[in-house]
């Protein structure tokens, strides 16, 4: 599909091959999944390349997802390289041995497998695609003065205007209403602003019932092992950048710089 989305997003027209390649994609990752289930005996998310194949799922289906509300070929442009990288690193970096089923260590033997990394994968598709989004916000159409008019805006940018309306209304009262098409820029910050939401809820579900499942295995709730380390760097990242568009009414490309 990632010929097909460059050519379909250098026309600048919708393209429903590059929509039809991605589900394809989607179905086989499903079906791959759920084969190495059976054949393993547990959820296949227990080791890099397995989580790598669960992350280019979530990846596909999140792109699906996005498309069905903006149709724009520069959705398919600028996601489905992330999930092309995981799936080719994963079948041609890692070495045969690590792509092989192993047993579960006992540590892993829980019920919070599924819930916990599977969340945690789906936090990690989200927050991608949801960047890669913000950084066509800052990439595309430079030139041009990015002014939102979408939801996506915070209160707080908005506080004053909404002032100026509401006198506005009591001065006239025959109002000519039209409609406001939104530019792309618009959308795609409303669209990374509103993925990187969701991703953030996921990421801070997947941080709680990690802590709840190694208090249960190991007796301690945080290790400070890289993974969680860089876990909570994240959390902390994307905390800043919604508390930056709900507080401090930050819009456009500032809080796209720090997605």
């Amino acid at each position: 599909s990632l010929p097909f989305a460059f050519w379909a997003a250098g026309g600048e027209k919708n393209s429903t091959v590059v929509s039809f390649f991605v589900a394809l994609a989607n179905l086989l990752l499903t079906s791959q999944l759920i084969l190495r289930w059976l054949e393993s005996g547990h959820f296949p998310i227990s080791n890099l390349y397995e989580s790598l194949c669960f992350l280019a799922w979530a990846c596909t289906i999140t792109q699906l997802l996005v498309e069905r509300s903006w149709p724009s070929p520069l959705i398919s442009a600028f996601t489905t390289p992330i999930s092309l990288a995981c799936i080719s690193f994963a079948s041609f970096a890692l070495p045969e041995t690590l792509q092989e089923a192993s047993p579960l260590v006992p540590a892993l033997r829980s019920s919070w497998l599924v819930m916990h990394v599977s969340v945690i994968m789906c936090s990690y598709a989200c927050l991608l695609i949801g960047s890669l989004l913000s950084a066509a916000v800052l990439f595309l159409d430079t030139n041009q003065t990015l002014q939102i008019r979408s939801s996506s805006v915070a209160i707080g940018a908005t506080r004053g205007s909404n002032d100026n309306y509401s006198s506005d209304l009591k001065a006239n009262n025959d109002l000519n209403l039209s409609s406001i098409v939104f530019t792309r820029l618009e959308n795609l910050d409303s669209l990374s602003y509103r993925v990187i939401g969701v991703g953030f809820l996921l990421l801070t579900v997947g941080l709680i019932s990690g802590s709840v499942w190694a208090n249960e295995a190991w007796g301690n709730w945080w290790s400070w092992d890289p993974k969680e380390t860089w876990a909570l760097i994240s959390w902390l990242v994307y905390a800043a950048y919604l508390h930056t568009r709900l507080t401090k009414g930050w819009q456009g490309r500032k809080p796209a710089s720090i997605a």
